[in-house]
This record gives structure tokens, C-alpha cells and sequence, in this order.
């Protein structure tokens, strides 16, 4: 995880602790959203950054000016112009945010039984919903872009 000065030019760094200045909260979650490589940004990656009741802030106004998109409890999502229709939207599709937050997260993952049917060509029918396979894991975390929603299936205990 890179940190705020690791995301600044040197000469930056030390001319703003000479000074005793600091970066403002909303400065320094700027500067780690643009260094950050993948579309998600979890809260707990900005704990450093600022206190709670600051981050909240600065995280609620980027979703109301739509510089991100609040995907789940504590987790985001980058916006791009979309050159069709001139709005921001998610910088990724549905199943790649999706993919990321569970790898985010640490939790494996498996395609539904509607999907793994699919790929292995016992069925034509293309799966339209996103379900995931969680094993003998609990999840109620819900993961939502839009209208689109992530749901949980789970490894029954005689397979």
C-alpha cells in the first residue's frame, strides 16, 4: 500500500515539513486514489490518511461529486467519462469490480452453478445474474453497482 509521501515528489515532501504544513485530508486521499493501480479502493487502505469523521467526509463528498461510486460498506470505485453518453461511471465493468473486492478482501470465490454449467457446456443458457460460489463460507456483504447486485450460493455439505 503506498503512503502519501511515497505518492509525492521528494522535493514536495521536504519543502511541506520544513514549512509545518500540512496536506489537507481531501489532498492526500486524492494523491492515493490516483497512485492506486486497481478501480477499488477499500476504506480501511485510507485509515492512515486521516482520522474516521474526516474520511467519511471527503469519501461522501467524492461519491456526491461522483469522483467515486460507493459500491458496498467501505468499499469504492474510481469513475471515468464515458465518451457515449458524457456521464461518469465505474472505470471497470460489473465482473471485474466484483472480482477485485473479493481479492481485496481475501475471500475465494467460485462462479455459481449457473455459470461452471455454462463453461463446461452442460447448458446454452448464459447466466444473467452474478452469483458466486462461497464454499461453506458466510457472506452477507452486499455488493451493488447500479441495478446490478453480486448474490451467494453456497457448497452444500454432501459435495
Amino acid at each position: 500500500m503506498a503512503t502519501v509521501r511515497d505518492l509525492l515528489p521528494e522535493e514536495n515532501v521536504v519543502a511541506l515539513s520544513r514549512k509545518g504544513l500540512t496536506m489537507k485530508v481531501e489532498n492526500r486521499v486524492t494523491a492515493f486514489i490516483a497512485g492506486c493501480e486497481g478501480v477499488v479502493i477499500l476504506r480501511s487502505e485510507l485509515a492512515g490518511l486521516g482520522s474516521p469523521a474526516q474520511l467519511g467526509r471527503v469519501l461522501r463528498t467524492f461519491v456526491k461529486t461522483r469522483k467515486l461510486v460507493r459500491v458496498g460498506l467501505g468499499i469504492y470505485v474510481k469513475t471515468r467519462l464515458n465518451r457515449y453518453t458524457g456521464q461518469l461511471a465505474p472505470t471497470a465493468t460489473f465482473e471485474e469490480i466484483a472480482a477485485e473486492v473479493f481479492r481485496k478482501l481475501k475471500i475465494d470465490v467460485e462462479p455459481g452453478e449457473l455459470a461452471r454449467d455454462y463453461n463446461a457446456g452442460r447448458t446454452t443458457q448464459v447466466p444473467m445474474l452474478a452469483v458466486v460460489d462461497t464454499g461453506r463460507r458466510r457472506i452477507s456483504r452486499k455488493i451493488q453497482v447500479g441495478s446490478r447486485s453480486v448474490s451467494y450460493e453456497r457448497k452444500r455439505s454432501g459435495t
